[in-house]
This record gives C-alpha cells, structure tokens and sequence, in this order.
C-alpha cells in the first residue's frame, strides 16, 4: 500500500529532516533575505534530482512529476523566513545570528517539505500528478511572499488544482494534526496614525493644542468601531500596541504617533471599517483643533479553507495517523499570508502539533523561548506526502 510505503520513508528520512531543521534553526535569516536558506533547500532538490526555478528571490518552485498519467496539479507550501527575536535557549541548534530566530517555526516547514519531496522522489513510479513545492520567503512581512510569487507566476505553468500548507502549533500535542473548514485566520491590517496639535509648556495648556489629549479620545473612540459598528456575528479585532508623545511631564508634544492592528474575517466589513476609523478619527482631531494623519497599511487577507478540500485532507490524515490524533481547530484571529493563496484556488492549510509540556515546547509562537517537539517532524512529511497523492487520486 502506498501508505506503508510512504510511512516507511517517512522513518527513513526522520533524522535527517531533524538535522535540516535544527541547521536551519541555528542560521535564522529575515524575510527577503533568505539567502543561505534558499540555497540549502536548492542543494537537497539537487541532491535528489528534483527540478526546480527561483521565484521572488530567494523563492524556490520545484516540480515533481509522476509517471502515471494525470493533469492533476497540486501545491505544497512552506515558508522559510524567521524573526527579528533574541532566542533564549540553551538548545545546541539555538540561532547563531543575534537578534534573528525562527520564533514561528519556518524552519520546521521547510525542512518537512523538504522530507515530502524526498519522499514523493522516491514514489515517483507509483503516481499520477504532477506536485508543485513552494518553499516561500518573506512570510512574516509585508506585502508577504506569497503575493509576490503569486504575481511572479508561481500558480501557472503549470497551474495548481489545490495547494496545501502546514504550520506549527504548541498547543496541539506533537502526533496530532488540527483541521478547519470555511474561514480559518484573519485579514491583518498596520494602522500608522498622525495627530499633530501644537506644543507647548504643560503650565500653560490653554496655549497649545493638546495632540495626547486628542490621541487618547482617539483611541477611545475607535474601539466604537468594533462594538457599536461591526455585526456582532463577524470576529474584528481592533489593538493599538505603540504610542509615542517625545514630551516630557512639563511639555506637550507637537504630536503623537500611534500605531496599532485591525483584523476580522469580512472583505466588506474590512473596507467598511477602514473608512469609518479614518473618518472618525480625523473628525475628533478637527473638532479638538488638530489634525490627524490615518494610514493604513493593507495586509493579508483572511483565509479560507475550501470545504470539500479541507474534508478530504482531514479524512486522509485520519486515515494515516488515526482519528484520535485529528482534532478541530477554532477561529485564530492571527493572520498568514497562505490566505493570499487562499482567495486564488482551492485551499487548505492545517496545523501540526509541536507541543509537549514534559519537553517545555508550549510556548506561544513569536516568543523568544519557542521551540518544538521534534517527534511531529516523523508525521510532518509523510503526512503531507499522503495527503497529496490521495488527493490527486492516487
């Protein structure tokens, strides 16, 4: 069966994967700059003489086509950019370059799909298909990688009839694997706000125009946005993280700068919020005698599992790891640039677990003591590897 066949590979390759991961783990590298990461992955496809092109940079599309006849194409994703967190860890593999860390577990995406890739080279007699692997930079910042390779061509030639990712989660157990149909992650949006007022002596208030005041109604007002506003069946986060005055406890500050996140699981409520938080916001400043500069940065749009996809993925991985180690996932209100794949064709991305309390791997992803329990590196590449030959029929 070409399940034991993939399993068997799949112990095959597991040590290997761990040392790819735990390499790539100690050479963290930002977005866009993915330099040593790219070229690792090009010298294991080489390796195992699998064909590959360079997309958006230090983006790799390798191809992988069966010997039996289809027209079937699939897409599997991972992501290879890393943080800028200082790691705390004692680990052998802990990041080598200060400041930078895989703190979101890219590098255990790469290094599965690189495992994948092996293990579908050596199954290439025994399928039909053709399987498409996107090892993608630049996740973690804006405009995100995948709209580039997206606009670079990486969904054509040829085009995917499905494509599939994986991403760490802690608070799932290392063996088990979690699943959502229909709207998954949020869109994320960076709010840059302006107001500008007039400083002055804190003795004399009545001389200047206040830009804190009138930021802090600001912030205030603008969670009306969310309460009063948003239909209450449509999650909206709305979160300012950053405010800066650069006055002093005897001086106002000419301005203030405020920075937050806006997120929800609506394309038209998205736009709607937009144009009410711009306006109010610069209605309060103008009724106050300031001004407000309002920017919004547009991000990821939410993402979508497609149902019928999705139904099928988890039933495969039931079928491979067993339904006690398939679990439901809720509504995550972070964001991922997949969904940029999400809104073009059939979609589905699940969650690997990586937790494991007696191993200390539970912490949050974005933290600097984040790490993983490598036993989910013995399903993450088989898995996938099943779940894309069974859904191109195999």
């Amino acid at each position: 069966m070409i399940k034991d066949k993939i399993k068997d590979l799949a112990a095959t390759i597991f040590n290997d994967v761990v040392g790819y991961r735990q390499h790539l783990h100690a050479n963290p590298e930002l977005s866009y700059h993915e330099f040593e990461t790219s070229a690792f992955v090009k010298e294991k496809l080489t390796q195992w003489g699998i064909e590959f092109t360079s997309c958006a940079n230090t983006g790799v599309v390798a191809l992988l086509k069966g010997d039996l006849p289809s027209d079937q194409v699939i897409a599997l994703r991972g992501d290879m950019d890393a943080l800028p967190i200082t790691e705390i860890s004692d680990k052998p593999y802990a990041s080598k370059n200060p400041g930078v860390m895989h703190a979101c577990g890219h590098d255990v995406h790469t290094s599965s799909l690189l495992g994948t890739a092996y293990i579908l080279s050596q199954l290439k007699a025994e399928f039909a298909g053709t399987i498409k692997f996107i090892f993608q930079p630049a996740e973690e910042l804006l405009p995100g990688g995948a709209s580039i390779m997206i606009k670079e061509g990486v969904l054509e030639n040829p085009k995917p009839d499905y494509i599939v990712g994986q991403h760490v989660m802690p608070l799932i157990d290392a063996g088990k694997v979690g699943f959502r149909s229909g709207i998954y992650m949020a869109s994320t949006d960076e709010l840059y706000v302006t107001v500008t007022g007039k400083g002055g002596h804190g003795a004399q208030p009545h001389q200047n125009i206040d830009p804190v005041v009138i930021a802090s109604h600001i912030i205030i007002a603008l969670q009306q946005i969310v309460s009063r506003n948003a239909d209450p069946r449509i999650p909206s986060v709305l979160s300012f993280g950053k405010v800066t005055a650069n006055g002093a406890t005897n001086i106002i500050p000419n301005e203030v700068k405020i920075e937050g996140t806006f997120r929800t699981l609506d394309e038209e409520w998205r736009a709607e919020a937009h144009k009410r938080m711009k306006k109010m916001a610069e209605g309060i400043a103008e009724s106050m005698g300031g001004s407000c500069d309002f920017d919004i940065h547009k991000g990821y749009p939410f993402l979508i599992n497609e149902e019928k996809l999705t139904a099928n993925a988890r039933s495969f991985a039931e079928d491979f790891l067993g339904k006690d180690n398939v679990v439901d996932l809720d509504i995550w209100m972070a964001a991922e640039d997949f969904s940029f794949y999400s809104q073009v064709i059939d979609a589905c991305f699940y969650r690997l677990g990586t937790g494991n309390a007696a191993k200390d791997t539970q912490y949050s992803v974005h933290t600097p003591k984040f790490d993983i329990d490598e036993d989910a590196l013995k399903i993450s590449t088989g898995l996938m590897a099943y779940i894309a030959l069974k859904q191109l029929g195999n």
